[in-house]
């Protein structure tokens, strides 16, 4: 009878665990089925992209100069520091001039001492040729006299010139604005020996940018003057349309790269400034005419899911649930990148989600 008992109280007991568990199950599952899908806004991939040319670029001033002198002194006064806004003809330093004062004071004496002489001569010009006139002279005291009289002109001529000479250094030792602009280097302070030709300070003119890109060799045949670009700020995600301005021809100096201008409109300059990278991207002339299909496939940058060397983008699978597709990019296209394998044309990819999406993750298309 004990032995009975203890049997059917093992039975009792692994009824009610099966119940439990059961219950247990039936709960879970209706969990897992009710999990709210993650909303999403899909997009079709086009190869509605035709070639092109992707560059790097770096904003620049149109004009920038480099402020030095051609005289030798110590700089007694800097009027400016960097990031300061001058106006084309403003004093931004003033060199030591106590020797081109010194040099100056000296011409001037010398033009004091060739005008006297001057006049002396001209006097015993004018006396001899009245003399000559009265046959009381002869020609050849006429002809020293007269030989005197220009020697003393000419001698009057070399010292203004000399003094003219000096004024004209005493120029480059006050040191102006050739333009409107603003400061972007001070390479020495006040005290400091300036020697002819050191840069002292750097402008760039105020407003006037443009977008400086390299194109290789390869695709330089295909841009051409005043063909729109794509501009993309790097920095704050801006976008806009310049012209192309300059084409380099050369590319000796610059690395086998050949640099093209571009400019930045004038609505468009509002902060921005130079030195800010850029992305470039010129549509270029089309290979049609020679039968090539050049139609890409594109998807925004934005879709793109990066995890350690990998890269990926989220499809819709046929049960409605989040598939995450491997894939290899190619050009980057503005704000758009090129994928080379691992989606079809016109298929379907997720472009953004209002929730957390994972491999698996059910998924509800808005509307």
């Amino acid at each position: 009878m004990k032995f009975s008992k203890s049997i059917a109280l093992f039975s009792l007991l692994g009824i009610g665990l099966s119940m439990m568990i059961s219950c247990s199950s039936e709960e879970k599952k209706p969990t897992e089925n009710n999990v709210a899908p993650v909303v999403v806004t899909v997009a079709s991939s086009l190869g509605s992209a035709k070639d092109g040319i992707n560059a790097s670029g770096q904003v620049e001033a149109v004009e920038t100069a480099n402020i030095s002198t051609r005289v030798m002194g110590d700089i007694m006064k800097l009027n400016v520091k960097v990031g300061d806004h001058v106006n084309a003809g403003q004093v931004l330093a003033i060199i030591n001039s106590q020797d081109m004062s010194a040099k100056r004071a000296q011409a001037d004496a010398m033009i004091a001492e060739a005008e006297a002489n001057l006049k002396s001569a001209q006097k015993d010009f004018e006396r001899y040729t009245t003399l000559y006139k009265q046959q009381s002279a002869s020609a050849k005291e006429l002809d020293n006299v007269t030989l005197q009289y220009n020697s003393a002109k000419a001698r009057v001529e070399a010292a203004k010139q000399m003094r003219n000479e000096v004024t004209a250094m005493m120029n480059y030792t006050t040191l102006i604005a050739p333009f409107s602009g603003t400061i972007i280097q001070k390479l020495v302070e006040t005290g400091t020996l300036a020697s002819p030709g050191m840069p002292l300070l750097v402008m760039e003119k105020s407003g006037s940018y443009q977008v400086s890109a390299a194109i290789p060799e390869t695709e330089i045949t295909k841009i051409k003057l005043n063909e729109k670009a794509k501009l993309n700020i790097k920095s704050t995600g801006r976008e806009f349309n310049g012209l192309v301005t300059q084409i380099n021809p050369s590319s000796q100096f610059s690395g086998g790269q050949y640099i093209v201008k571009i400019s930045v409109p004038d609505n468009e300059k509002k902060n921005i400034y130079a030195g800010m990278y850029v992305n470039v991207f010129i549509q270029g002339k089309s290979d049609s005419a020679t039968g090539k299909d050049n139609d890409i496939i594109l998807v925004p940058q934005s879709a793109i899911i990066n995890k350690d060397q990998l890269k990926g983008l989220y499809t819709i699978s046929t049960t409605n649930t989040a598939l995450l597709r491997w894939v290899r990019l190619g050009k980057v296209y503005g704000n758009d990148v090129e994928v080379i394998s691992g989606l079809d044309k016109n298929e379907q990819f997720i472009l953004n989600a209002d929730g957390k999406l994972y491999n698996g993750a059910p998924v509800s298309i808005k509307k």
